[in-house]
């Protein structure tokens, strides 16, 4: 089966520093520049609570509750950039805790109709607080640390408060969606 414009030559619209704007036929998306990555952090502790953070998003206008990521390779020298240590990195310097243990869950695509970008999955064990987190310098990031049993509240709570919730929160809610239970 021919897929519609498959063979169109890519156009480059704009470039910024980190994100590239194009064109495929009658296809209009956004890339990251320069090849950048994102590694996504899902880190349950022992007890399970699951970390969150939050932070104002200018596309939104407002903040967001997402799970702990970051871009991998974005220093430049950095280019190539382990996703793992990209994420152990990360998880560090927004919700201050270390990870004994980061495993790779494979790569996914955000919004495949409207943008390339892909992330690494990295799951966090064993825990440890280590700093108060909150990213580098003018990032503001909030951590939370929520029971998975009472995530559906805080999300709910935060929504009430006119903070958005990133599209990830489904990973941690899927049972219950599944099994019929509101979301």
């Amino acid at each position: 089966m021919a897929v519609p414009d498959h063979d169109a030559p890519e156009e480059v619209m704009w470039q910024g520093r980190f994100v590239t704007a194009k064109k495929r036929g009658r296809w209009e998306y956004v890339s990251r520049s320069r090849g950048i990555r994102a590694a996504v952090i899902l880190a349950v502790d022992e007890d399970d609570h699951v970390l969150l953070v939050e932070q104002y998003r200018v596309p939104l206008g407002r903040n967001c509750i997402e799970l702990p990521a970051g871009l991998i390779g974005d220093d430049d020298g950095a280019e190539d950039e382990n996703p793992l240590a990209a994420a152990g990195r990360e998880l560090e310097e927004e919700t201050g805790y270390r990870a004994d243990t980061l495993e790779d869950m494979g790569c996914f695509y955000s919004s495949p109709g409207m943008v390339s970008e892909a992330f690494t999955l990295v799951r966090a064990r064993g825990l440890t607080k280590i700093g108060e987190g909150g990213g580098v310098e003018g990032e503001n990031i909030t951590v939370h640390r929520i029971p998975l049993s009472g995530l559906q509240e805080f999300l709910d709570t935060k929504r009430d408060e006119g903070c958005g919730v990133d599209v990830r929160m489904l990973l941690l809610l899927g049972q219950a969606i599944i099994e019929g239970e509101e979301a």
